[in-house]
């Protein structure tokens, strides 16, 4: 994590062998028929063999252990319930999953503020429970810590399920729509399998944006109104030049934002926002002008602060080794500041270089359909539907943060999925 210091293992290793030898010392006492806790029997003492490790080799087993296993783990006795609530454990656990998980919400952002004090201390801060805190934010754990719905909003939800739904309606912007060398509009138009497109009405707004009808699950419509800064041309100009355009939807206003008129109208009628960040490397300086732009579009003048905003962490570019370069969700929230914001919200990360993936797949069957002419065999080393089948792979797993992220909006529109 970007900022904050990663605790390292040695850290979490000294501290669960000062707490094994404070156990084993009031043991000791307890029994008062050993001089030094050292000659505890431990199998006796933890009633367990798996005690008997060393404590650095009981560390590399808990991390390899889901985060479910820890607490069946922790269920077993006091000296592993102990152990297995350390927080400095699930502190490093914390900073070492945090980057890899696909999305984060309002309800499950980690307290950042804790994770970046000092990481040797002796004394707990009760204030801070970070196994709460990784259960809580994980994916894999966060239904199942998901608070129980109240009896009138199942009610109000049965309702809601007899009334003949709208389309909802989401105003997409930012700068992951323009900047990128991959359009992630155009992906999600050609990707049937994955996000089929219900209907491409012929109209816009000022010249900026145009409406696309989507289906997800094939049966829940929804309206995605795409906002650009500026019209095709000059957006295409500003990306290849690497220059800025001037955006005819914000008036700026220093510090701030203002929309213009037309795209207030938007803003009212809409049900919802996807924000499309740009989460290429050399970005940071302009994190804050992309802050005060969603500020601007959410501004409670124009519509209610329940309305959800999901935020797409994008980039289409890999390392020169091929590597993809990944900026995690939990930084983007950080750096957006979206905890401040008083709408809901959830931030993922939506890739877009699946056509790089999708060039090197249509490059090798090229190849290996060249080397069977050449030999003359009728061995194919990538059969024509395999290489279809991975390009939908590769389509699918880029853009299944996405999908979680539209599936989040749906619900928030009190759609039932």
């Amino acid at each position: 994590m970007a900022g904050i210091e990663r605790t390292p293992e040695s850290a979490v290793i000294r501290r669960l062998k000062r707490f094994r030898d404070k156990y084993l010392m009031s043991l000791w006492n307890d029994t008062r028929n050993v001089q030094h806790p050292g000659n505890v029997d431990e199998n006796t003492a933890t009633g367990c063999s798996l005690n008997s490790l060393p404590v650095d080799v009981q560390f590399r087993i808990m991390a390899l252990l889901t985060p479910q296993d820890l607490c069946r783990l922790g269920s077993t006795n006091y000296y592993w319930r102990s152990v297995v609530r350390d927080p400095l454990l699930w502190k490093y656990f914390l900073l070492r999953d945090m980057p890899l998980w696909s999305s984060v919400d309002h309800t499950s952002m980690p307290h950042l503020e804790a994770l970046e004090a000092p990481i040797c201390k002796d004394e707990e801060d009760p204030s801070q429970d970070f196994m709460a805190d990784y259960l809580r934010g994980s994916p894999a754990c966060r239904r199942q810590w998901q608070p129980p719905r109240p009896a009138y909003k199942a009610v109000a939800s049965f309702l809601q399920s007899l009334v003949v739904p709208t389309e909802p309606r989401f105003a997409m912007f930012g700068p992951g729509l323009e900047q990128l060398d991959v359009s992630l509009l155009e992906k999600l138009m050609f990707s049937p399998d994955v996000l089929p497109v219900a209907g491409i009405p012929q109209r816009q707004i000022g010249g900026i944006g145009s409406g696309i009808s989507f289906t997800f699950n094939d049966q829940h419509r929804f309206n995605i109104l795409t906002l650009y800064s500026t019209n095709r041309t000059e957006r295409e100009r500003a990306r290849i030049e690497h220059q800025s355009v001037q955006s005819k939807l914000f008036v700026q206003d220093d510090p701030n934002y203002n929309i213009t008129p037309q795209v207030q109208e938007v803003c009212r009628a809409v049900d919802g926002f996807i924000y499309a960040a740009n989460a290429e490397a050399g970005r940071d300086g302009e994190r804050h002008k992309e802050e005060a732009q969603i500020r601007a579009m959410l501004d409670e003048a124009l519509g209610s602060s329940s309305r959800p905003i999901l935020i797409l962490s994008c980039m289409a570019r890999e390392e020169p080794d091929g590597a993809r370069t990944r900026t995690p969700c939990v930084n983007m929230a950080r750096w957006l500041n979206l905890e401040h914001l008083a709408n809901p919200w959830m931030a993922v990360v939506a890739g877009v270089f699946w056509v790089e993936g999708t060039k090197i797949l249509k490059q090798q069957f090229i190849a290996q359909q060249k080397r069977k002419s050449k030999n003359n065999t009728t061995h194919d080393h990538l059969p024509a539907a395999e290489f279809a089948n991975q390009v939908q792979d590769t389509v699918a797993e880029s853009l299944s943060g996405l999908l979680d992220g539209i599936a989040w909006l749906l619900k928030g529109c009190g759609l039932r999925l």
